[in-house]
């Protein structure tokens, strides 16, 4: 009797523990599937989403650097400028954005007036930034310039025979430049500064040659209007500085040069715009958005987009590729790029009536 009493003893100590087994190995199973959809509130700060209409080739280098450095990752999110700035409105406070970067000054101001921006509070930011960059509360900050110029094929055309951006609307030219699309936002901020500089009037007549000039040859890309003049398609195009540097880095015999234009007594000055980045109002990642953008106006960050994207630096300590032309060599239009979002409407207005493809 004792040895049976013995055996039913241990059998409900035996069930007891194979249950408590149980419950402890489900518990275990259910707590590490749970573990990667509830990360803890530490881990869930430690990383930024960036809405960028900048081509991902051009920014994620600067960004991957910031990550090495402070540990903090980057969800990127690409797509055309206007479409975030549509996507913003329509989530609202239930975006996961925490920054918007874009290639336009003018859709950074357009972010602000709609309330999409909060202003930061950044003390290197008065230092390194000249405040025509930027937007007078730092809700949006200029990272790096972009110049409108005339690149031409060295064979079909001869320094100093064009030094104006009117230069191409004569009809002496007829049929031998490219221009970007209607849809371009290089192409809408600078006949924006033109409107601002030079008045409707004769920007009105300036598209009109160049519309008629251009013909058929109207590129969606850039690079490809810089290809278009490489081959001697055509004698010369309206571009970003830019384009035609990177082409150079992989093509250095290509017949290219460019003009930088407008510098004569009177002249507008060449057409200046920024690439830039703002924080979005509802973010709670505030600390770790002020870290990214004091790395993108740091020292390291504007040799970045100047080494890489062959773009000059604000940051008056940086310097620009010197493949580039100097910087204090030419001067700029005298437009402040904070109403280039204002002159949007009208000049979209204006692209149309002209008839621009």
């Amino acid at each position: 009797m004792r040895h049976v009493f013995r055996r039913q003893v241990f059998r409900r100590w035996f069930h007891r523990r194979s249950a408590i087994l149980r419950i402890t190995l489900v518990s275990l199973v259910w707590l590490a599937w749970m573990g990667p959809t509830c990360p803890s509130s530490a881990s869930a700060t430690e990383k930024l989403t960036v809405y960028s209409g900048r081509a991902e080739r051009l920014i994620k280098p600067v960004l991957d650097a910031f990550t090495a450095k402070t540990g903090i990752h980057i969800d990127l999110f690409s797509s055309g400028t206007t479409e975030l700035l549509n996507r913003l409105k329509a989530e609202g406070d239930r975006s996961p954005a925490d920054l918007l970067v874009t290639n336009d000054a003018g859709s950074l101001e357009l972010a602000r007036t709609a309330g999409l921006l909060r202003p930061v509070d950044i003390e290197e930011i008065p230092r390194v930034i000249p405040p025509q960059f930027r937007a007078p509360d730092n809700s949006w900050i200029g990272l790096s310039g972009r110049f409108w110029i005339i690149v031409y094929n060295t064979a079909l055309v001869q320094p100093g025979q064009v030094t104006s951006l009117f230069d191409l609307a004569d009809p002496q030219w007829k049929g031998k430049i490219a221009i970007p699309n209607a849809g371009s936002e290089y192409l809408q901020a600078g006949v924006s500064v033109l409107r601002a500089g030079i008045g409707d009037e004769r920007t009105k007549q300036f598209l009109v040659g160049l519309r008629d000039n251009a013909g058929t040859q109207v590129y969606q890309k850039s690079s490809q209007i810089v290809e278009a003049v490489a081959r001697g398609q055509v004698a010369m195009g309206i571009v970003n500085h830019y384009y035609v540097y990177r082409h150079l880095a992989v093509h250095p015999s290509a017949p290219l040069a460019v003009v930088m234009p407008d510098q004569q007594e009177g002249g507008l000055g060449a057409i200046m715009n920024v690439a830039g980045v703002g924080v979005l109002r509802h973010t709670p990642r505030l600390e770790q958005a002020t870290q990214l953008i004091k790395f993108l106006v740091s020292e390291a960050g504007q040799k970045m987009f100047a080494d890489l994207d062959k773009e000059y630096p604000l940051h008056p300590s940086v310097k620009a590729d010197p493949a580039l032309v100097d910087r204090n060599s030419f001067r700029s239009a005298a437009v402040p790029l904070a109403r280039l979002a204002e002159l949007r409407e009208p000049t979209l207005q204006l692209i149309e009536q002209i008839g621009l493809r």
